[in-house]
């Protein structure tokens, strides 16, 4: 048997960890990323509860999306990865494209999500903040994962990077050059076409929800999640002070706070825990 923690995969070659025991909770990391930029989260929530971290479609360990990839395919992937592990039912927790993801699979799934997290959601972006994503996605096509990390890196921790940062970036941008060219290329092109998948569905959510983001997110701005928390029915909007997009990274103490707090919300019996 491996050990706690240790890569495993699933019988569709998701790659995953599992850490400590107890409520489950699943956290779905963004585009580009690995499930182990959850690093911080794991260290801390793992003391209370069952942690699944693991990579979605195209990204570490995983297998490619089809090529003309939905938000559905990412959500079937983490429904099969619940029924390998026996889990009927979890918190499920996603930053940024994570975030759609997750909000994806609550609508999709909502007896099987205790609770619901998106992190840096976006949501109805403007006309302006489209035109820049999708310039952002055929860039990736065109050009390749290798061109666009220093404008990522810059566009999520600052141009220079601080220097306080500047470890915490050089392992975001560690990531990136380890991701699979395809698989991030097909993911981001659905990223940046998915802000409107939402509209019109959140007041579905039955579950008690956090929109989370950070005040200087441009891209997952305030304004997306407040507008996502007025549509939610169960719904708090927090803001992180002075943080952007990669905000589980670099204020980990603050992002597990709110986390800690939304997983002790009290649940309605519609989602009662078996």
């Amino acid at each position: 048997m491996m050990r706690e923690g240790s890569i495993l995969h699933a019988p569709d070659g998701t790659a995953y960890a599992v850490h400590g025991e107890g409520e489950p909770l699943v956290l779905v990391h963004g585009v580009g990323m690995q499930h182990g930029v959850w690093a911080p989260q794991v260290d801390v929530l793992a003391r209370t509860h069952r942690v699944v971290a693991y990579d979605m479609l195209g990204h570490g360990g995983s297998p490619l999306p089809p090529a003309d990839a939905a938000l559905e395919d990412y959500a079937a992937q983490l429904e099969r990865l619940l029924d390998h592990l026996g889990i009927p039912g979890a918190n499920i927790a996603g930053h940024s494209m994570g975030a759609l993801v997750a909000i994806e699979f609550a609508l999709r799934h909502p007896s099987r999500t205790f609770r619901l997290a998106a992190l840096n959601a976006v949501f109805r972006r403007t006309p302006e903040q489209r035109a820049a994503v999708q310039s952002r996605a055929a860039t990736l096509n065109q050009a390749g994962v290798q061109a666009t990390i220093g404008s990522t890196i810059a566009r999520w921790f600052g141009d220079p990077v601080p220097t306080p940062l500047q470890s915490m970036a050089a392992n975001v941008a560690g990531y990136l050059r380890d991701v699979q060219p395809e698989g991030y290329a097909r993911t981001y092109k659905l990223f940046a076409s998915s802000d409107e998948a939402h509209a019109g569905r959140l007041h579905r959510l039955s579950m008690p929800t956090l929109f989370l983001t950070g005040e200087y997110d441009a891209n997952s701005a305030p304004e997306m999640s407040r507008a996502m928390g007025t549509e939610a029915p169960h719904a708090v909007v927090e803001v992180i002070p002075g943080e952007r997009h990669m905000m589980n990274v670099v204020a980990p103490e603050a992002v597990n706070q709110s986390l800690q707090r939304w997983l002790k919300v009290p649940l309605g019996k519609e989602a009662a825990l078996p």
